[in-house]
């Protein structure tokens, strides 16, 4: 029996008692979410390292000699590791923004401090401060994907309407700044005259919730209910129904660069993308229509569906391409190259 294993702490209390690694639970697993997490503990297997959820050690359920800690935000857990002889703080994944998660980014001292590595979206301090961060232990983030090719039969699909799709739930920013939910509203009302968009995603007529007690909901309250469908139990199946889906990220940050994205790869539908300013860098330009090149919405409407299906279909083998090639090697395998032992 070997005496080292890895622990990787979730991001919820959901995926403990290794759930993280349970893709036969249809909730958890919603989308594929685990499958990075599958492949990953497969990986440590591969060469005789057992990988297990975080609670197994502190419990003492599953314990080696040398035991590799890595936690994907939970930051109170690993504070009662400190200090023990047979824990090694190797790694802090922060995988939201400081947009949803400011305590972490505020806690960057105190982690790095404590921890081998901290991997976030940029190591620039883009988004964020680096007060008092030992910038040395900052590592670079790519979101894991869980898949590394299209999936058909949704790629597949020729019948798609000629207009934008946009997924997302409804939230609200809460006075945060910058912040891209509030785009994705005007882009909903400048475009619902023409009907050039259709929006899904939950909570949206909500109109009592927490998430709707902000201006920009209530300014554009009525051009929301018009072009909203409900939400959706299959993203891929509700964007392959659509040449174009508005693909804006929670925020504006270098390197911030989500399943939103990806999500429109796998299923064939030319993302119009606003997010991460170095996108360029990371993603071919040819596999998505940048809105920051157009004044306004309408101008973009415009532009999107006066595309030849020839033009359309290139976009759409440069993401193919992306995703069997570049994006394998950043997304697709990302755990696997940062997680190790």
């Amino acid at each position: 029996m070997t005496n080292q294993a890895v622990f990787i702490d979730p991001s919820s209390d959901h995926f403990l008692q290794d759930r993280l690694f349970n893709i036969n639970d249809a909730q958890l697993n919603r989308d594929g979410t685990l499958l990075p997490f599958v492949r990953l503990k497969d990986h440590f297997a591969s060469i005789g390292i057992p990988c297990f959820t975080a609670d197994k050690l502190r419990d003492g359920t599953e314990r080696r000699e040398v035991n590799h800690y890595w936690s994907l935000g939970m930051e109170g857990h690993y504070q009662e590791l400190v200090g023990r002889p047979d824990v090694r703080l190797r790694g802090f994944l922060i995988m939201e923004p400081p947009l949803v998660r400011p305590d972490l980014y505020a806690a960057l001292p105190h982690l790095t401090a404590a921890f081998d590595e901290v991997y976030v979206h940029n190591t620039v301090g883009d988004g964020y401060s680096l007060n008092s961060v030992l910038r040395n232990k900052l590592r670079p983030l790519f979101w894991p994907q869980p898949y590394g090719d299209v999936l058909s039969p949704y790629w597949d699909n020729t019948q798609r309407k000629n207009k934008l799709v946009v997924i997302a739930g409804n939230h609200n920013p809460r006075s945060h700044k910058p912040e891209l939910y509030s785009e994705r509203i005007k882009a909903v009302a400048a475009l619902s005259h023409r009907k050039g968009i259709d929006l899904f995603g939950r909570g949206w007529e909500r109109w009592w919730s927490r998430q709707s007690l902000w201006w920009n909901y209530w300014r554009h309250r009525r051009a929301i209910m018009a072009n909203y469908h409900g939400s959706c139990a299959s993203k891929w199946e509700v964007l392959s129904s659509y040449r174009f889906s508005l693909c804006f990220e929670n925020m504006p940050m270098k390197g911030y660069v989500t399943e939103k994205l990806f999500d429109c790869f796998y299923a064939g539908t030319v993302p119009v993308y606003w997010g991460a300013p170095d996108i360029e860098t990371l993603v071919p330009p040819a596999a998505y229509v940048d809105m920051r090149k157009f004044k306004t919405y309408l101008e973009m409407l415009d532009h999107i569906q006066a595309m030849s299906t020839e033009q359309w279909q290139r976009m759409r083998e440069t993401a193919r391409q992306f995703l069997a090639s570049h994006g394998k090697d950043l997304y697709y395998n990302s755990l696997i190259r940062s997680i190790q032992i």
